[in-house]
């Protein structure tokens, strides 16, 4: 399952080989931590346009060809209104999961890239007990108006006093 999912993301997206900026970073964790969507810019990826129509388009079939397999006579035998109505349906349904299906896969990919770039810029901090600290430290710099020459320094300050 893992191999396939890690398939499935580099399918979806392209990855950038530079690394993610201390200031991308601490911005994607603190929008990633309040349940936002991050900017694909900031952590360095893009959805590759056709692919994600044709895995979708692939999804949908194995999904809803054995419904229609097993509907499709019942169906029949009602009034032909009925499949109409559940024909406009099923396709609302589809265009509407696309959209939730995309929400979903940027989620997955921009948490596994603010983890690998975490381990970049702070690796002797584990992300799971750190990134809610770090989005606190992150939106106090901004109230301080931190320059961001001195953003690594006045962070990795702060998570060490808070980490005492």
């Amino acid at each position: 399952m893992k191999k396939f999912k890690q398939f499935s993301l580099n399918f979806l997206f392209k990855i950038s080989e530079q690394p993610v900026l201390l200031r991308d970073l601490l911005e994607a964790n603190a929008l990633f931590n309040e349940g936002m969507l991050v900017d694909p810019a900031k952590l360095n990826y893009k959805f590759k346009t056709l692919n994600t129509y044709v895995y979708y388009g692939i999804l949908c079939s194995l999904i809803l060809l054995p419904l229609l397999l097993l509907t499709h006579h019942l169906l029949t035998l009602f009034d032909f209104h009925l499949s109409i109505i559940s024909a406009v349906l099923v396709t609302a349904f589809v265009f509407i999961a696309y959209d939730i299906f995309k929400i979903y896969a940027r989620k997955i990919i921009s948490k596994r890239l603010i983890k690998k770039a975490w381990n970049n810029h702070f690796p002797y901090f584990a992300y799971e007990k750190y990134s809610k600290i770090a989005e606190e430290i992150y939106k106090q710099a901004l109230k301080d108006e931190i320059p961001k020459a001195s953003l690594e320094k006045y962070v990795l300050e702060k998570i060490v006093e808070k980490s005492v």
